[in-house]
């Protein structure tokens, strides 16, 4: 075969070709292959088949093989489905070329530029399963044989870039290097087509060439002239991507990739970095490809104080510009946090060069991300129609820490080669753009999860890909503005706004109606205005009361001051409904703050005005008649008071003593200090500016707060933009932050100062305190003052309860009883077993680890779980790729414990010969399982940010309305009417998001559980693979603790998948 190969100069043109690693090696090796054939590149599939024909040794009839199962496929109609299709591609991006590739596959006529010369990014992008399938099915492993071998799931772009260069010049695409497309050129005159405007001097076959596709992949700096671009702002966001050079030594092999961690889950990490060398990340990921790939987000004060940036600027361009950057401390910062990621094993690190010679590292912005608002567009001109469709970054600018742009990019490949085969079928224009923006619908939710399992089976049809799609999602008369007639006015679309200038919550009228409704038939209570009426108190217990029966009875409010009957139903609403106050209960009664109330009433309004209740039944409303944001508010409330109210009562108590956290929780704090700010029990006695101005004044700043800049907290009332931690400045969310008795600062659980020994391991993250149990009582029965346990004792359970001595037992009225049922932490007492000797709490161990490999994303119940696991993914590759991937995968090794407990089981089940594939089977499944968790957290904590920006920008525009609102004078009635209604939408809105908010924040406390749990697991192993004889009783002893902390995390995670349960449930009903 050899010989055959070096005396056929085709031959050996083609083998130079399949192994080119330069972009300029492919192109010369690709033109020596042509001109030994007699062949003109870019001839389209004619130029391919033509290749074939004359290439057909062994080397190429394997990857004929595979390029012919994908054309052979029916949607390509034998290359006919698109034969009279001229097509234009702009970019030679991976998308770009991707997109080339189907089209060329459909029969078009493919002309591509780039404006680039060469390929010479390093950077590493994240594959998901279904893009690592279709590059194989390209040939893939042919042109780049270390693609995916092993447990790898990436790819550097230089490489991906390569391959697919490879397979467009094979299929017949046309290239045209260091050509700037600039715009369109229409029809000069009838009966000719658009043409490109293209710099410096293209070549005049290109430069007369007549399409009638363009598909635009030059990336988020350019989208063509016509389509726009929405911005998805957040926080500031510093990215910092840097590639080190990969010697390949047996070292550098042996080190494992970080696939992603990130501080929302594993803050622990993070502060040793903190310690260890000063720097200060939100994330980090490693990959090894042909370079040392490490990407990570830098916060900016850690870059000011070790000297990267100069000066800090507000203006990013400025910030980030090389003249405000110093490339040696730069540098020292990437090295240091590479080699503590990696524990120092990469041993010297040499900086990767780029295109220009310089070290390849890069500090960029990603604070906004662009997104366009539709994918395609038609333009037509004297009868010449031109489809224009986007891909890639300029259709959805990809948030790197997700991992998601080269797979939605494909994805939208497709997409758009499906439009374009569509579009030569016939189908109406304004057809094929309903059918266009009802997939461009479904992008952004795409995931490895929600979409066709069985990655084989996906074709250029969307249905092989999308498990829900409905292409009709959009109608054509919804798209009619994408459709651009030239010579005539153009087609403007019915608004998709259809409430603008409507008030989302009603009028102020609608809500005093709703609120005589809601409050009819409650003795004394007359509501006749959204002021007076509320002064006594009664109409917001009965308002209360008709939400939430069973809490108090109207008789009970006999004998109860304003104050006190106010300060109860302020207090009920949040910790019972979700409903934070924005006024104190003086306010109310004063009626001081008029604005203030209307804005609270307008919370109840509208998460309740859908919600059927019977007039002062003695039922409440089930649960799932609350909207499911709501309960998600109401959850991290009593999450938020458990953290709080042990260390309150510590402070207040001032024993010096060590005693439960929970001890004594079952004390009704709301009735024994009635005023509203004590409704967190603070740690320090109420101040007179509390109660005088706890609605105006921000408790840290002292300065004015307006409406929606009042964020409650402990009972009293800050701005979001002070509630920070008093050590990292980071926003503070409920669940997750403390508030220190001595310095009365407030922390998030991270930097919480420590007071004692009392805290047992010193775990601060999220994760580490208890989730509220069933029991737990938040709420007194009445406003009427309860009588309180004396100090150090425990209050009584209620009848039936059996007490609990070590566990915290709180009290819960009997319908938040019924409803949060669904929420235990922690087994009954009855049901919990004995304690047990350590030998029992082993073996409990050991089956609990057998039966769940936490962490590991698979079950191993049995060595033959393992051995199906792997033939059924051998189903989905063919035997030649598993035998190529299983002589070039990379050995990289497992924990030292791991490995143990994975040798044990193969010599117990008498296996052996099975482990080598186990072990590339737990490594990639581990890989995956690191990566879903890092992809989730990062999505979350991109879009909190994107909230943080949203409020802020709320509240902006709210202390306009509240200011005019307040001075208006002279100002007509309806003027101010409308204020009143721009103010109830802007409330609305916050409401809206500050629930959302509360979801994310369970989904973090739910990462912090599952990260936790992994480390125990982990921990865990290490004792139970030691040998019985050999363990000490302190071994014995903290297996024993291990285990009772693990199947404490198991229970709580329990319990937050028992409440997403029933947030799904009430969102169904």
């Amino acid at each position: 075969m050899a010989s055959s190969a070096s005396t056929n100069p085709a031959h050996a043109h083609f083998e130079s070709f399949l192994q080119a690693q330069l972009c300029q090696d492919v192109l010369s090796s690709f033109q020596g292959l042509c001109g030994a054939l007699g062949l003109e590149p870019g001839g389209g599939l004619p130029q391919y088949r033509k290749l074939k024909a004359q290439l057909n040794y062994w080397s190429a009839k394997s990857l004929w093989a595979k390029l012919d199962k994908r054309a052979e496929q029916p949607v390509y109609q034998q290359g006919r489905a698109c034969a009279r299709t001229k097509c234009l591609v702009v970019g030679a991006g991976p998308c770009g070329l991707r997109a080339a590739v189907e089209l060329a596959l459909l029969g078009a006529r493919v002309v591509l530029v780039e404006k680039r010369t060469k390929f010479s990014r390093h950077n590493v992008l994240h594959l998901w399963p279904f893009t690592i399938h279709d590059l194989r099915a390209l040939g893939a492993k042919k042109f780049y044989g270390r693609f995916c071998t092993g447990t790898l799931d990436h790819i550097s772009i230089r490489q991906l870039q390569l391959l697919l260069l490879k397979v467009v010049l094979l299929l017949g695409v046309e290239i045209h290097w260091g050509v700037t497309f600039t715009g369109l050129q229409p029809p000069p005159k009838k009966g000719s087509g658009w043409r490109a405007r293209l710099q410096p001097h293209p070549p005049a076959p290109l430069a007369n060439y007549e399409f009638d596709v363009l598909i635009s992949a030059a990336g988020g700096k350019f989208v063509p002239e016509g389509f726009t671009v929405r911005e998805m702002r957040g926080k500031l966001a510093i990215g910092i991507t840097v590639n080190f050079v990969n010697r390949r030594t047996v070292e550098e092999t042996q080190v494992p990739e970080i696939s992603g961690v990130a501080r929302i889950y594993n803050q622990s990490f993070f502060q040793s970095l903190l310690k260890a060398t000063g720097i200060d990340l939100e994330n980090i990921v490693y990959y090894k490809d042909d370079t040392h790939y490490f990407v990570m987000t830098a916060k900016k004060q850690c870059l000011l104080r070790l000297g990267v940036l100069r000066q800090d600027w507000p203006e990013i361009d400025r910030l980030l510009g090389s003249a405000n950057v110093v490339p040696e401390a730069l540098q020292r910062f990437v090295r240091a946090a590479a080699d503590f990621a990696t524990n120092g094993k990469l041993g010297k690190l040499e900086f990767a060069r780029d295109a220009h010679g310089r070290p390849d590292i890069s500090a960029f912005d990603f604070t906004s991300m662009m997104r366009a608002e539709s994918s395609a567009r038609v333009q037509e001109k004297d009868g010449a129609r031109l489809l224009l469709g986007l891909v890639g970054d300029c259709l959805v600018e990809p948030f790197w820490p997700l991992g998601t742009g080269v797979a939605r990019g494909f994805l939208a490949a497709f997409d758009a080669a499906w439009m374009v085969k569509r579009w030569a079928e016939g189908a109406g224009p304004l057809e094929v753009l309903a059918e266009r923006e009802s997939l461009y619908q479904l992008l952004s939710q795409t995931s490895p999860e929600n979409m066709h399992r069985n990655v084989a089976q996906y074709e250029l049809d969307p249905a092989t890909r999308y498990p829900t799609l409905n292409l009709r999602a959009v109608t054509p008369h919804q798209v009619q503005d994408l459709y651009d007639v030239m010579a005539k006015e153009p087609r403007r679309r019915p608004s998709d706004k259809p409430d603008a200038g409507k008030p989302a919550t009603g009028t102020q009228e609608e809500l005093l109606r709703w609120c005589r409704e809601q409050t009819a038939g409650y003795p004394g209570v007359h509501v006749t205005d959204l002021s007076s009426s509320w002064a006594d108190g009664r109409a917001l217990c009965a308002l209360v009361h008709r939400l939430r029966p069973g809490l108090l009875e109207p008789a009970e409010l006999r004998g109860v001051g304003a104050l006190e009957a106010t300060a109860w139903a302020l207090k009920v609403a949040e910790h019972e409904l979700g409903i934070p106050p924005v006024l104190s209960a003086k306010a109310v009664v004063a009626g001081s703050d008029p604005l203030g109330l209307i804005a609270y009433l307008s919370h109840f309004h509208s998460t309740f005005k859908n919600t059927a209740h019977g007039p002062g039944g003695p039922e409440g409303p089930a649960r799932q008649g609350f909207p499911g944001t709501s309960s998600a508010v109401l959850f991290l409330g009593k999450l938020q008071r458990t953290l709080q109210r042990p260390r309150a009562q510590e402070n207040r108590e001032d024993t010096g003593g060590k005693k439960p956290r929970l001890e004594g929780e079952a004390k009704t704090p709301s009735t024994e200090e009635p005023p509203v700010p004590e409704s967190g029990v603070p740690p320090t006695p109420p101040s007179q500016h509390q109660e005088a101005g706890a609605g105006d004044l921000c408790a840290l700043c002292g300065e004015h707060l307006y409406i929606l800049e009042r964020l409650c907290a402990d009972g009293r009332f800050f701005h979001r933009s002070c509630f920070r931690c008093h050590t990292c400045e980071a926003t503070l969310w409920p669940g997750g932050y403390r508030q220190h008795p001595e310095d009365g600062h407030f922390y998030c659980l991270q930097h919480l100062p420590q007071e004692g020994p009392e805290e047992d391991g010193g775990d601060q993250g999220p994760g580490s305190q208890d989730l509220p149990a069933a029991e737990e009582a938040s709420m007194p029965s009445g406003p009427s003052p309860a009588v309180t346990p004396p100090e150090g004792t425990r209050a009584a359970p209620s009848p039936g309860q059996p007490t609990q001595p070590t566990r915290r037992l709180i009290r819960l009225s009997s319908p938040e009883r019924q409803r949060l049922s669904s929420l235990q932490l922690t087994p009954e007492p009855e049901l919990e077993p004995p304690p047990k000797p350590p030998r029992s709490c082993a073996a409990l161990a050991r089956q609990a680890l057998e039966g769940s490999f936490v962490g590991w994303g698979m079950p191993v119940q049995s060595p033959q779980v393992l051995v199906a696991t792997e033939e059924e993914q051998e189903q989905s590759a063919s035997s030649s790729e598993e035998e190529e991937e299983e002589a070039a995968g990379e050995t990289t090794a497992l924990g030292s414990d791991m490995e143990q407990a994975l040798v044990t089981l193969a010599k117990n089940s008498g296996t052996m010969s099975k482990y080598p594939t186990w072990q590339r089977t737990l490594l990639r499944r581990a890989r995956e399982e690191e990566m879903k968790r890092f992809c989730k957290a990062q999505a979350v904590q991109r879009r909190l940010h994107e909230i943080e920006t949203a409020l802020g920008d709320l509240e902006a525009e709210g202390m306009k309305v509240e200011l005019a609102l307040r001075s208006q004078g002279g100002s007509p009635e309806q003027q101010n009417t409308l204020w009143m209604e721009q103010l109830l939408q802007l409330v609305q809105k916050k409401n809206s998001l500050l629930a959302e908010e509360a979801e994310l924040m369970i989904t973090v406390q739910e990462l912090n559980l599952e990260e936790k749990q992994w480390h125990l697991d982990q921990e865990l192993r290490g004792y139970l693979n030691q040998e019985g004889a050999l363990k000490t009783p302190a071994d014995r002893q903290a297996e024993e603790q291990l285990l009772k902390k693990l199947l404490d995390v198991v229970n709580q995670r329990d319990t937050l998948i028992r409440f997403q349960e029933e947030l799904r449930l009430s969102e169904l009903a």
